[in-house]
């Protein structure tokens, strides 16, 4: 996630902070946290400082302060913006949730539309949106699709795949930022802020859904993938990625705040939805840290 934290309305505070981050930078975490705790003696509340601070904490191998430092952004702020909750689940000091909150999603992605694409193609050697395609080429043949949902569609990376085979495509995303950055593509009929667990369509009216790098946000994927096959015609396609794991058989929150999940997983949700797998291919998805990061295409389809 790109910082994008707010103005902590204290000009000292804020150089302080942002000396911090340019000590963080350089690697002398240890620095960075004592002046980011000077600038919090100026701005107590400053609730994004203090989610910075705990990061700078981590970094600098003081997880107890860290911890610390992310319960009070927890009772600052209970929705969880910032995803603290999450920090702290992935250090151990808290029950891993199903999924995150929604406000930390939302929130994440308003801030990251501006520079999504950009970090994405030419920083990440993001390649979903292009291996779904081929799936959907592959698996659908010269089918063309009278409803397609890209579900989760961010800026509209998918859309330029799927409108040429698409009578209708519409889209749904929690972030209105991202909406927004969708829209101009003029690519979609029709584009709604939604949640994935619990969007509403006619049931049985959707022959083609995508989720491109979605559930990566979502955790348990059950109402999901219910939601999913309620909106579904029979004999529709669901063509989606997640990024992979092996040894468990339920999704695990990685460090990185997203969640990954597994194979049998996704088979079981899947059969337990009236859903056959069509395809599965293990594929590197994008480049986490510099390193190849492994991902899950998959292609299921609706029983009769």
């Amino acid at each position: 996630m790109a910082r994008a934290f707010h103005s902590s309305g204290d000009l000292i505070a804020d150089r302080r902070a942002s000396y911090a981050d340019m000590l963080f930078d350089s690697g002398d975490h240890a620095a960075a946290a004592d002046l980011m705790a000077q600038a919090l003696e100026l701005v107590p509340g400053w609730t994004a400082g203090r989610f910075r601070l705990g990061e700078m904490w981590e970094a600098a191998g003081q997880h107890e302060s860290a911890a610390a430092a992310w319960r009070e952004v927890l009772e600052c702020d209970p929705e969880d913006r910032f995803g603290a909750g999450l920090k702290l689940a992935a250090t151990g000091y808290a029950q891993v949730p199903a999924m995150p909150p929604l406000a930390y999603v939302e929130t994440l992605f308003d801030a990251y539309a501006p520079t999504f694409e950009s970090a994405l193609l030419d920083k990440l050697d993001y390649r979903v949106p292009e291996l779904l395609a081929q799936a959907i080429e592959v698996h659908g043949g010269a089918r063309r699709y009278h409803r397609a949902l890209d579900l989760g569609c961010g800026t509209g990376l998918m859309g330029p795949y799927v409108r040429p085979v698409a009578d209708r495509l519409d889209g749904m995303d929690l972030s209105e930022a991202m909406l927004q950055k969708a829209a101009e593509k003029q690519i979609y009929d029709d584009l709604r802020k939604s949640d994935v667990n619990e969007f509403e369509v006619e049931p049985g009216s959707l022959d083609l859904v995508i989720a491109a790098d979605v559930f990566v946000y979502v955790g348990d994927l059950e109402r999901a993938f219910a939601t999913i096959a309620k909106s579904m015609a029979v004999d529709g396609l669901f063509v989606f990625s997640v990024e992979n794991q092996e040894g468990s058989d339920e999704p695990i929150l990685q460090p990185s705040l997203r969640y990954t999940h597994s194979q049998s997983y996704i088979e079981r949700l899947l059969s337990a939805q009236g859903m056959a797998l069509v395809s599965l291919a293990r594929e590197i998805i994008r480049l986490d840290r510099g390193e190849p990061l492994q991902g899950l295409i998959i292609v299921a389809r609706l029983r009769d």
